[in-house]
């Protein structure tokens, strides 16, 4: 009897080509386009959306197509509670989140999971770009093949549960490999432009709309160098991230950088280049793979956001499940709520929350 594995589709490449390696596998496949984000014009119509309704049909002809079955599911209060209304929080408090990475652990790979293990499926599946193994009693996580698409970043937080009902067949294949095999097999969204990173924001206006989500103005407040001497008026804290330069609105005669965002106070530091570079962190929030928990300091490779180069660092347990992380380099604008990633070669150790900048 075949193995049944619910793939999540978007209308993207990525996914359609997973579904029909899927298929050539041999496996029982159905098509689940997730429905996440508020129906509203702007977003419906955002053709790089990942669940538009132009997505939609796109993922449905897909699914024509390969002749699978094709299913629309509602996540849309998983997505608005784990998703949005802490994305608006924690700009509000003067951290820049990563949605993207909250959606992952709480929508696509826990509730999702949970709604097709409740239907009998064995494992569910995605167009991810990352490799999961098991070695001996632990499953892992490991980089793509394809250094340029990886996408283990956004995956730190899986666990052995999640490792092990989860497929990712797209992960041995270049993009280019992939959109080529879409193209052979007729599937018109081989050339299809890749979703934008914050789906819920067609605009990538982030501050615009967290003044419409809240209904409300944000506050303005002051501009300050590091001695709290006041530069400026800036236009609410969610519209600022550290390491910021452009759209500040403040001509100082010298290059400036967001350097702190103080959400008590409602003050943006300004500073020079230099005032963005910092060795230390401290991480909250762990998810570790091959193991529990870290028990002593370890040499890894860290990630500070999806873009960064991995840079060498020590890990180091502390209090409360927390973590400080030593790099050997200063590293470039270390910002509170993005996600830091440990590495060792292509193996993902794990990863938590930037809570504070040392």
């Amino acid at each position: 009897m075949k193995k049944k594995v619910v793939i999540g589709m978007s209308g993207g490449v990525d996914s359609s080509v997973a579904a029909y390696l899927l298929k050539e596998q041999g496996y029982d496949v159905i098509g689940i386009m997730m429905r996440l984000a508020p129906d509203t014009k702007e977003y419906e119509e955002c053709e790089t959306s990942c669940c538009s309704l132009s997505a939609v049909d796109d993922a449905r002809k897909v699914a024509d197509k390969l002749e699978i079955p094709f299913y629309v599911m509602n996540f849309k209060r998983e997505f608005e509670e784990q998703v949005i209304r802490p994305f608006v929080n924690e700009y509000k408090e003067g951290r820049t989140p990563n949605p993207c990475i909250a959606c992952n652990k709480h929508v696509k790979f826990e509730a999702f999971l949970r709604k097709a293990r409740a239907i009998g499926a064995e494992y569910i599946a995605t167009g991810h770009y990352a490799r999961i193994e098991k070695e001996g009693e632990r499953y892992l996580l490991k980089k793509a093949f394809d250094p340029k698409k990886d996408q283990s970043y956004v995956l730190y937080n899986l666990t052995q549960e999640q490792l092990a009902h989860t497929l990712m067949p797209c992960s041995k294949n270049t993009k280019e490999e992939i959109r080529a095999i879409a193209e052979k097999i007729g599937l018109k969204v081989h050339n299809k432009k890749d979703s934008q990173e914050i789906c819920f924001i067609p605009d990538n206006n982030h501050g615009k709309f967290i003044e419409n989500y809240t209904n409300s103005n944000i506050r303005q407040g002051n501009f300050v160098d590091k001695e709290g001497n006041i530069l400026g008026k800036h236009k609410g804290i969610v519209h600022y991230t550290i390491g910021q330069r452009k759209g500040l609105g403040v001509a100082l005669g010298i290059p400036v950088f967001v350097s702190d965002i103080n959400s008590v106070t409602n003050e943006v530091t300004l500073g020079d280049e230099q005032d963005i570079f910092k060795t230390e962190l401290l991480a909250a929030d762990m998810n570790f793979i091959p193991f529990d928990s870290l028990e002593k300091p370890m040499e890894i490779e860290a990630k500070i956001r999806y873009s960064a180069k991995p840079a060498k660092a020590i890990i180091i347990p502390e209090k409360d499940g927390k973590v400080r992380v030593v790099f050997d380099q200063k590293q470039r604008a270390i910002t509170k709520g993005q996600s830091v990633v440990f590495y060792q070669d292509d193996l993902v150790i794990g990863g938590g929350i930037i809570e504070k900048i040392i």
